[in-house]
């Protein structure tokens, strides 16, 4: 089989994993919305990623600790700056916030070892999941976004 013929198979039958209700509303908060098979493949990894090292403050479904931890699903912060996002996952976060109307004061904590693929891909996920829809982010974009925030 060519490297091709598997990566598209690969791809084929992972977001079968992910489909279980097609059509349905609870799509946008999942892979199976992706349709674009290089979106897939990074929110694939960024989802792996984003379990490990975000999920356990922002949640698995990005909904945040309460008033403690600020929410992703959704968050007006996120979307309105996706440099300051790449810039905040690898070097963290201190000071207030305003998310949704509601402020937050807790330190993010940094992910130095992340490299910028790393976080091309959690963004990808990110960004793609929860009714967001930004296609891919790749990691010269990040490479980029960190490189003005320095």
């Amino acid at each position: 089989m060519s490297k091709n013929l598997a990566y598209y198979f690969y791809i084929v039958v992972l977001s079968g994993l992910f489909s279980c209700q097609s059509g349905t509303k609870k799509d946008e908060n999942t892979l199976a919305s992706i349709k674009d098979s290089k979106v897939l493949q990074y929110a694939i990894e960024g989802k792996v990623l984003y379990e490990s090292y975000c999920a356990n403050c922002h949640q698995k479904d990005g909904t945040g600790l309460g008033k403690l931890i600020p929410p992703l699903n959704p968050s007006d912060y996120m979307k309105e700056d996706i440099g300051r996002t790449a810039h905040i996952i690898k070097y963290g976060q201190k000071g207030e916030i305003m998310v949704n109307g509601v402020v937050y004061d807790q330190v993010m904590p940094s992910n130095p070892r992340l490299t910028n693929m790393e976080i091309a891909q959690i963004m990808t996920y990110i960004y793609n999941i929860w009714g967001n829809k930004e296609g891919l982010i790749d990691a010269n974009t990040v490479g980029g976004y960190l490189e003005k925030n320095d």
